[in-house]
């Protein structure tokens, strides 16, 4: 969700990239949810830090605390800033219902969207 964000919303002064220390496929509710934000994530795909390792990054944002924890070493030679966000499918298996999910989701993707409106400026502050 967030380098949706920063694509759409920031994406002249943001060249964004998304990646994990794991890869789990792109997950259908936070398709939906940006969706729903007027924002296609489909074509995005889930990928691994690795793939990333020749790319001169000035700031990594790490979103989660796992990630943020196990940052590979080559990723530290940019800046590293944390700014966590709760984890929606976590969050989502606390709920009953299938629109409680959903919000779960709409939650902290309206969180990503507030930090993200803020960036890049943001980031030289953390």
């Amino acid at each position: 969700m967030a380098e949706g964000w920063a694509r759409q919303l920031k994406g002249d002064v943001i060249e964004a990239y998304s990646a994990g220390i794991e890869t789990h496929g792109m997950n259908p509710s936070a398709i939906k949810v940006m969706a729903e934000a007027g924002i296609d994530i489909t074509g995005h795909r889930s990928k691994h830090v690795d793939e990333l390792k020749d790319v001169e990054f000035d700031y990594v944002v790490t979103v989660c605390d796992n990630a943020h924890e196990s940052c590979p070493l080559f990723l530290r030679k940019a800046k590293v800033v944390h700014v966590g966000f709760q984890d929606p499918p976590r969050m989502a298996k606390e709920v009953k219902t299938d629109e409680e999910k959903l919000d779960c989701y709409r939650r902290v993707r309206d969180e990503i969207r507030k930090f993200v409106e803020k960036c890049p400026e943001v980031l030289v502050s953390l």
